[in-house]
């Protein structure tokens, strides 16, 4: 594969992402727990091990314990600091008194969540921060100053989106001066739209594509950093019972089991390298805290996936063959 999109603003950066939902316990007003840390050690050493270097994170994660469970860790290992990079994202508020779940691009709630990300996590500077869902409200202009602000202030290094579409990412990206590095976006061999989007073009099918089109190529065009959340499927394709689901995905698994046979790695590195194998250079964003997946996932790193297995795995996933 060739080098990341992300690599030209952040040398060195791993091709497979940690995401960090995972760590800090359950959701709720608990404190973070001893058990909690050694948790973050794990994962960490785990992702280390196995070729990951960047650490996906976000200010609502197990409300804040995901950072300050990994922020704990750190401190007790400060060397870490300069092993990894740490991305996290802002704009998403729970309900509470004052209203309902919303997403705010406010300058001061960007900034508030940058100053408690940096808090929570230990460090002075964010590698990558990304505005987490689209805010209908947001005023591109008012982003930029913040976005400038938080720069020139060493707060936060690049800036990126997360599940934005084309124009989305056009609009706000006329205002920056720096460009955006990256768009995470959900991606997978569950979630084919991003391709369907392109190969139903002038398909009656196409009509129920729910991706913008153009996202992909705009992305590629300008260098953009694709990342996939929710990249493995939830276990659809790696070992997850099936009984439940259609014939598509059981296919799909077998296949993707036949599949890491061949290539002689995990279950879990086919499903990856899928990805990988667009030329977007796509970076998979593995979320499991099991160390045994970690490293499997890992395995992703050191295969290519041949033209014709890419197409075995997409046209199984898709239930049915190509127009």
């Amino acid at each position: 594969m060739s080098q990341l999109p992300l690599d030209r603003f952040l040398p060195g950066v791993s091709a497979l992402a940690y995401g960090c939902m995972g760590l800090g316990g359950d959701w709720d007003s608990r404190p973070v727990e001893a058990r909690h840390v050694k948790q973050a050690h794990c994962a960490i050493d785990a992702a280390l091990e196995a070729g990951i270097n960047f650490f996906d994170h976000a200010d609502i994660y197990a409300l804040g314990k995901a950072e300050s469970a990994f922020g704990r860790a750190l401190k007790e290992r400060p060397s870490l600091r300069d092993a990894v990079f740490l991305q996290s994202k802002c704009g998403i508020r729970f309900e509470d008194a004052k209203a309902p779940k919303r997403f705010d691009f406010s300058a001061e709630w960007i900034r508030a969540s940058v100053e408690g990300s940096l808090d929570r996590l230990g460090v002075e500077t964010l590698d990558v921060l990304q505005l987490h869902r689209p805010d209908p409200l947001m005023v591109p202009e008012e982003i930029a100053e913040v976005f400038t602000a938080l720069k020139a202030e060493g707060k936060v290094r690049h800036f990126g989106v997360s599940n934005m579409q084309r124009h989305q990412l056009e609009f706000l990206q006329a205002s920056l001066e720096a460009p955006l590095v990256a768009n995470q976006l959900e991606l997978g061999l569950h979630r084919l739209d991003f391709l369907e989007e392109g190969v139903l073009a002038n398909q009656p099918e196409g009509a129920t594509s729910n991706f913008t089109p153009g996202t992909l190529e705009y992305c590629r065009r300008h260098g953009m950093q694709l990342q996939a959340w929710g990249c493995l499927s939830q276990g659809r394709f790696t070992g997850r019972a099936l009984d439940d689901q259609p014939a598509s995905v059981q296919a799909t698994a077998a296949l993707v089991s036949e599949l890491a046979e061949h290539y002689r790695v995990s279950r879990e590195a086919i499903v990856l390298a899928w990805l990988r194998r667009h030329p977007a250079n796509i970076q998979p964003v593995i979320g499991s805290t099991d160390p045994a997946r970690i490293a499997a996932s890992g395995e992703a790193m050191t295969i290519t996936l041949s033209r014709e297995d890419w197409y075995r795995l997409y046209v199984s996933a898709r239930g049915g063959e190509l127009p």
